[in-house]
């Protein structure tokens, strides 16, 4: 087990992107807790994960247990179910860094931006779970099926949070995904990379690729 590194417990985790992320950060040495509606189902999805030698092994629980036994919280759940979940789960995250993956998409047209009312999904997370939770953006952009297949993506992680330190520990997380992480300003930012996703699964259609992300210039790496 690696002390130096936090749990991690994905809600939604039995889901393309929850596992994407739970596969990489898995392999990294994070201890892992996957959450899923009923403990069953993610118990078999952490079953599936590999971690380094002396790492803690994968845990999967229902997701109320495993917002609580993990100290980052990152939800990773459909916009249709945010609001109940974040209510499931608002008791477990009080002081914990929530990361909140949510994109707005409102089917049938999904390639539509349309916002929420609170003008993005990581606002509305925010206010449902109280001052108490820190609530950072980030992953909207990432493809989950190159997650999941462990290659190298060619996209940016912005990151959206008010507090510039609890930013900088998702740009970590990021960068142990094998991604680049960006502060990108507040959480009201968010707005931006909620309503860019949209925009990026129009443009997976016209041009008939398979997950287009975005990558900031000028930057030098490291």
């Amino acid at each position: 087990m690696n002390p130096s590194k936090p749990a991690v417990a994905l809600i939604g985790g039995t889901g393309d992107l929850g596992t994407g992320l739970a596969i990489r950060w898995a392999a990294a040495g994070y201890p892992i807790v996957i959450g899923s509606r009923t403990a069953e189902k993610a118990v078999q999805a952490a079953s599936l994960l590999k971690s380094p030698a002396g790492a803690r092994a994968p845990r999967g629980l229902a997701n109320a247990a495993a917002a609580a036994a993990a100290e980052i919280v990152v939800i990773t759940v459909p916009f249709a179910s945010h609001d109940a979940i974040l209510d499931e789960i608002r008791g477990s995250v009080a002081g914990k860094l929530v990361v909140d993956t949510t994109v707005p998409l409102v089917p049938p047209k999904v390639a539509r931006v349309q916002l929420p009312p609170e003008d993005s999904a990581a606002v509305a997370a925010q206010k449902r779970l109280g001052e108490t939770a820190r609530v950072v953006s980030a992953f909207h952009n990432i493809a989950a099926l190159k997650l999941r297949k462990g290659e190298p993506i060619d996209c940016d992680v912005l990151v959206f949070g008010d507090q510039p330190a609890d930013r900088e520990v998702v740009i970590g997380l990021a960068r142990d995904a094998g991604l680049r992480g960006l502060h990108a300003g507040p959480l009201a930012n968010s707005a931006a990379a909620e309503a860019l996703t949209s925009v990026l699964i129009g443009i997976n259609r016209n041009y008939r690729v398979d997950g287009a992300g975005i990558r900031i210039t000028g930057i030098q790496a490291g």
